[in-house]
C-alpha cells in the first residue's frame, strides 16, 4: 500500500478553501473536452481516469485514491486547456473540490502544495509507464488478473461489484474477450463469477 502523498496540515488548508462533494459509484466527475473548473482531491473512495480513442474505445490510465488528486486536471487547468481525460467514480467517493484560482494561488504561497503536486506527478508518470508496459509486453489475461488484484487491494475486498463490460472498458478490449478469460480464471479456481460480481479466491 503506497503512503498518502498529502500531509495533514496541507489537507486542513485545502478544506478551508474548497468545497465537499459526495458522489455515487459510476457518476461522471469529468468528461473529455470539459472545461476544468476545480481540482478534485479524493478523501474517501476512488475515481478511475479513462482515455477514449476516436472510435470510442476506452482504456484505464490510473486510479485516484484517498489523499490523491488528478494531476492531469491540474496541469490542464493551469495551461487553460480542456480536459483530456474522463474521470468516473469507481467506489462511492467523498471529494474535495479546489477552485482553480485557489490552486494557482497556493503555488505562490504554499511550498507543501508544490511538493504534493510534484510527488503526484511522479506517481502518475510511473503508473502511465506501467500501462504502456502492460499494453506492449503483457498478454490480456495477465493484464486482467493484475487489474482484478489491484481492484481487490484498493477496495479492501475480495468481492468486486463490476460487470464484464466495465472490466473490458478499463482494459481497452472487447467484453467477449474478458468474459472468455474470466471463465478460464474461474476454471483455474482463481475466481468465482456471479451476476455483476467477481470474487477472488
Amino acid at each position: 500500500m503506497q503512503p498518502l502523498l498529502i500531509s495533514d496540515s496541507l489537507l486542513v488548508k485545502l478544506k478551508s478553501i474548497g468545497s465537499m462533494r459526495r458522489m455515487a459509484a459510476d457518476a461522471v466527475l469529468m468528461n473529455e473536452d470539459d472545461y476544468i473548473q476545480a481540482i478534485p482531491i479524493v478523501l474517501n473512495g476512488s475515481i478511475k481516469v479513462m482515455r477514449t480513442d476516436d472510435d470510442g474505445k476506452e482504456i484505464l490510465l490510473y486510479y485516484i485514491k484517498p489523499g490523491e488528486s488528478c494531476v492531469m486536471s491540474f496541469l490542464g487547468a493551469t495551461c487553460n486547456e480542456r480536459s483530456k481525460i474522463k474521470a468516473i467514480v469507481d467506489e462511492p467517493a467523498e471529494i474535495l473540490m479546489l477552485p482553480i484560482s485557489k490552486a494557482v494561488e497556493l503555488i505562490r504561497s504554499a511550498p507543501e502544495w508544490i511538493e504534493f503536486i510534484f510527488q503526484l506527478y511522479n506517481r502518475r508518470f510511473e503508473e502511465l509507464l506501467d500501462v504502456i508496459n502492460a499494453i506492449a509486453f503483457q498478454k490480456v489475461d495477465e493484464r486482467l488478473w493484475e487489474l482484478l488484484r489491484k481492484k481487490s487491494e484498493m477496495n479492501k475486498s475480495k468481492e468486486l461489484a463490476v460487470t464484464h463490460q466495465q472490466v473490458a472498458d478499463e482494459l481497452g478490449t472487447a467484453r467477449e474477450v474478458v468474459s472468455r478469460l474470466l471463465k478460464q480464471l474461474e476454471k483455474s479456481k482463481k475466481i468465482t463469477l456471479s451476476r455483476n460480481k467477481i470474487t477472488i479466491l
